[in-house]
């Protein structure tokens, strides 16, 4: 009698270190996200350990850029070009859907970022009237957005979408499924954290191709790598 139900989100953390091994860094659970709720969260991780991060990864979540640049705040930032275009496709009319996601690609499949700056503003040129939002989405968030255009394949493959924690979460959902409400966050922490050990326990590899990604890092990030291995 006289209970609630409430939305929250469960925020998980995945790292990769220099031996190539990925693991769960964290779990957290919110009804927001605010740039104090992602500093702590960062400043957790800091303090439980991690001494540096190269290149983050994640969605154009509210107040993380912010966080990041105060925590670590040289590291790399890289907006994941998967959820970019989703949330460019949302509001498209079905119509000009395929268009568009042939456009974006253009964009996002460039060689250098110069060339995908060639096609964002062919996209401009085409779309700019219609769907100002896509526009502006993607030259505010330019910067962040084609980080990945630095490096060489091996490693853009790597960063320049979240889909190794798209599959975590899909295979925490799996493990959940017969449960849609938790009595209280300590529950759903429970549950959440122990679907993580199933999962991570297959976790076994390096990343594919790692040598050869690691070697590429030690050029771009020579000077803190190396204190390191």
């Amino acid at each position: 009698m006289g209970g609630e139900v409430r939305n929250k989100t469960v925020y998980l953390v995945i790292g990769i270190n220099l031996d190539g091994k990925k693991d769960v860094l964290g779990i957290w659970i919110s009804e927001t996200e605010t740039s104090r709720f992602w500093m702590n969260v960062l400043s957790e991780l800091k303090n439980g350990g991690v001494k540096d991060v190269l290149i983050i990864c994640s969605d154009n979540l509210p107040g993380i850029e912010t966080a990041i640049r105060a925590v670590f705040p040289r590291s790399e930032i890289q907006i994941c070009i998967v959820h970019q275009v989703r949330n460019s496709l949302r509001y498209v009319s079905y119509k000009d859907l395929k268009e568009i996601t042939k456009n974006l690609k253009e964009i996002y499949q460039a060689s250098t970022e110069e060339m995908a700056l060639l096609a964002l503003d062919r996209f401009e040129e085409r779309w700019g009237k219609k769907y100002p939002h896509i526009v502006s989405s993607w030259r505010n968030n330019w910067e962040s957005l084609t980080t990945f255009f630095k490096y060489p394949p091996e490693i853009r493959r790597l960063i320049y979408t979240t889909n190794p924690i798209e599959s975590l979460n899909s295979q925490i959902r799996k493990f959940n499924k017969s449960r849609t409400i938790f009595p209280n966050d300590e529950a759903l922490f429970k549950g959440v954290y122990l679907s993580v050990v199933e999962v991570t326990r297959k976790w076994t590899s390096k990343i594919k191709d790692w040598p050869l990604i690691l070697s590429e890092l030690s050029i771009y990030f020579k000077d803190r790598i190396g204190g390191y291995l």
